[in-house]
């Protein structure tokens, strides 16, 4: 499970050798300028489901979709801001549920080393399709005319919804070289935002190029909460880290929060 870092590790190997065949450009890294950090600020703070290891995050008709992960407590659902479940599914115990995204009245959920992709009315949450994909599932978005989804590698896939066939590729990369570990993602204006697996960081990515234009720390956002919670439980080994990443196009402001976090945060970049 990706909770265990050595799995995780072993897991990461083995992806980078399945995507590095596949890779259709080699990135200069010394011809990308360090990306800049932006800054942001917490205008609210809702409560979060605990039992959620969050692997997606949806933000649609002013209501949030969840992806939870881990096998046997797998789960897709919709709440309320202040906390209420609308609608839950969970999936099989054979099932690690991962991304998801919403499109053309579709939510997409995948799955972690299980090679599904299953399709559900938005609507209704009735599945009515599922697809096969080659590689491991971590996190997916769109652009409003492809899905677009990560591996735990440094590529990004662009999908064709009707069908799951891959149309292009990019690698994403900053002055450092590939980024790898990319997991949830979230397609605001034309950038890709993305978390970084076990690190405080979001990326933005350009999805032209693959470059990371600029970050966002997250460092002690929990910590930031008000709420009472025990900081043993989220040490980072326990895999309890940032993840999860929703945007309301209407106010301009993001939803942040964490695996099995107890918040949920409405954050403002400052850029």
């Amino acid at each position: 499970m990706k909770i265990f870092r050595a799995v995780l590790f072993l897991a990461i190997v083995l992806s980078a050798c399945n995507n590095s065949t596949s890779t259709s450009t080699d990135v200069d890294a010394s011809s990308i300028p360090p990306p800049p950090f932006i800054d942001y600020s917490i205008v609210k703070v809702y409560p979060h489901d605990t039992s959620s290891y969050t692997e997606g995050l949806e933000w649609r008709n002013n209501t949030l979709y969840e992806s939870g992960g881990n096998y046997h407590t797998s789960k897709l659902f919709q709440s309320s801001l202040n906390g209420k479940a609308l609608k839950s599914i969970k999936l099989d115990t054979m099932y690690f549920g991962e991304g998801i995204t919403l499109i053309n009245g579709k939510l997409y959920q995948l799955t972690w080393r299980e090679h599904k992709v299953f399709v559900y009315d938005a609507a209704t949450f009735k599945k009515i399709n599922e697809f096969n994909w080659p590689y491991e599932g971590w996190g997916m978005t769109n652009d409003g005319k492809h899905l677009i989804l990560d591996t735990g590698g440094s590529i990004l896939y662009f999908i064709d919804p009707e069908t799951f066939k891959i149309l292009n590729q990019i690698s994403v990369s900053d002055n450092y070289g590939p980024v790898s570990q990319i997991n949830e993602l979230e397609y605001v204006h034309n950038f890709i935002y993305a978390n970084v697996y076990e690190t405080n960081n979001i990326i933005k990515i350009d999805p032209q190029t693959g470059n990371v234009v600029a970050k966002i720390d997250m460092t002690g956002l929990l910590q930031k909460s008000g709420m009472d919670y025990n900081p043993q439980n989220y040490p980072g080994e326990n895999g309890n880290v940032l993840n999860g990443i929703a945007f309301d196009s209407a106010s301009n402001h993001f939803y942040v929060t964490g695996k099995m976090w107890p918040a949920l945060f409405e954050i403002k970049l400052n850029n």
